[in-house]
Parts: C-alpha cells; structure tokens; sequence
C-alpha cells in the first residue's frame, strides 16, 4: 500500500516538477557568438600564457643551481624494501647528481 501512495504522490508532484534542462551546455546560455569567445580566449590567452610559461622554464633552466649538502636527516630515504628494479637502492627516476642515497651523494 506504501508502494501506490508513494505512486500516486509521486504523480501528482510530477506536472510540478520543471523539467531537466541542459544548464552547462553551451547552447542553454542563448548566445550565438560563444564559440567565437572561446576560440578568442584559446588564441589570446591560453597559447601566449602556455608560450610564456615555456619561455620561463626554459630560461630558468639555463641557470647554474649548486647541490644542496647531504644532512643525514633519520626521516628521509627510508627503505622498508629494495626497489623492483637495479640495485634495489635508487629510485626509478633516480639522478646522480641532484639526489643522494640513504648515505650521502654517489660522487662524493
């Protein structure tokens, strides 16, 4: 009986019930010239700033950066377990210069 009381309540607040529309679809907004702003958008805004951010990476990337100094801190380099893969001691993207072992820097 709970079932057709739901049924019936459920019917007579259905005619009530706005139906479901597409509010994020670009069509809903009415505008005619939204692909023309977004294609605006893409050329003068987001490819200068991606060109920008390459420029600066890249000039970044010029400079000489000097190798901080081992400190044996007991938190970090923590090996529970070999690695899967080489000596079971350097990470996969493992750098010899730039980061150390669990006992200091391999060319030192």
């Amino acid at each position: 009986m709970a079932v057709t009381a739901s049924g019936r309540l459920l019917a007579l607040l259905a005619p009530a019930r706005a139906p479901a529309r597409r509010a994020f679809a670009s069509a809903a907004h009415g505008a005619e010239g939204t692909g023309r702003v977004w294609k605006s958008l893409t050329l003068f805004v987001a490819l200068p700033g991606v060109a920008v951010s390459m420029l600066h990476a890249y000039l970044k990337s010029l400079e000489h950066h000097e190798r901080p100094s081992f400190v044996p801190y007991p938190h970090l380099r923590i090996r529970t377990k070999p690695f899967p893969w080489g000596d079971g001691n350097h990470t996969l993207f493992h750098n010899h210069h730039l980061n150390p072992l669990p006992t200091g820097y391999e060319d030192e």
